[in-house]
Order: structure tokens, then sequence, then C-alpha cells
């Protein structure tokens, strides 16, 4: 009876580690990176400032050619939403809308993730000006993971594989205006 019970509390233990490990983990992470492109910084802004444009640069919008997108309002704009549905569970469902534009400068967006998780996370573009023909470009997101979930920060680096990301669409969006 007593091994039974020196199990019992062992496993129990086991079990409430991680629960307990996530109580003192952090539950906010942001990623951002940037890249120069050889273009004058209101021809770069003019670019990003519409979101049918990450189709042509977005690591996201490449990884499901057959999927589903929607748009509401004009691109460009406060309020503009575009909309996405996807089988392929990587890309998921959801929506991204501008929530606000500083001319020439930023702009800020919300995502919301439906499928296939839901969560609701910010993210925001910027433009700054190197020279007279060099922009830097930002790309920037910053996520919240819930009690127990923020445990997985601990386990999967966002920073790296967010960050792949970013930087592959970034190169993209050099190409694309550079040209």
């Amino acid at each position: 009876m007593k091994t039974i019970k020196k199990l019992g509390v062992i496993l129990a233990l086991i079990i409430a580690t991680p629960f307990i490990i996530a109580l003192f983990t952090a539950k906010d992470y942001s990623v951002e990176r940037s890249i120069a492109i050889n273009q004058p910084k209101q021809f770069v802004f003019d670019y990003i400032k519409y979101l049918k444009n990450q189709d042509n640069y977005s690591k996201w919008a490449t990884m499901d050619p057959d999927m589903k997108k929607t748009f509401s309002g004009i691109d460009g704009t406060v309020g503009f939403i575009s909309a996405w549905d996807s089988d392929n569970d990587e890309v998921g469902k959801g929506e991204q809308e501008i929530l606000s534009i500083d001319e020439g400068r930023r702009i800020d967006f919300e995502l919301r993730f439906f499928e296939p998780f839901q969560s609701t996370e910010t993210g925001f573009m910027t433009t700054k000006q190197i020279n007279d023909t060099t922009t830097q470009v930002t790309w920037g997101f910053k996520g919240h993971m819930d009690y127990p979930m923020n445990l997985m920060l601990l386990v999967m680096d966002f920073e790296k594989m967010l960050g792949d990301d970013f930087d592959y669409s970034l190169n993209q969006l050099k190409k694309i205006l550079e040209k």
C-alpha cells in the first residue's frame, strides 16, 4: 500500500509540474524582422499598405495556392478585411483587418485565426527612410498564449519559426520592389 501511495504522489508531481512551470512562464511574445529595400519610402509604403499585395510576397499566402480568399472594404484603408480559408492545417482559416494607417510610416492590423485554433493577435509593418533611395521595412507580430498553453513558448521557438517566415516574405518583397 505504501508503494502505491508513493507512486501516486510521484505521478501527481509529474503531472502537476508542467502546470506549475506554466504559472511562471511568459504569456506574451513578439517577433519582428527588417530588410532594406532600394526604393524610396513612399513607393514602398504605397505597395505594402494594400493587403492584397501580400499574396505576392507573403510566405503564408504561398502555402496553399488553392486557398479561398475574400475581401471586404477598400484595400489600403482602415477597416479593409482580407479573409482566407484553406484545407491546409498550416494555413487554416482566418482574416486580417487594417486597424490604422500612419500614412507613409506604419500600418497596423489585427489577425483573427479561426481554424485550426482560435486566436486574435496584432501585427504591423513600418517603413523608415534610410536615405533618398533606400527604405527599411519592418514586419512584426505580437502574440499571447493563455495558461497553460503558454507552456508551448518553452518548447517551440516562435522567434525562429515566425522570424524565418518574415525573412522569406521580406526577401520576396525586396525582389518585387527592386525590379
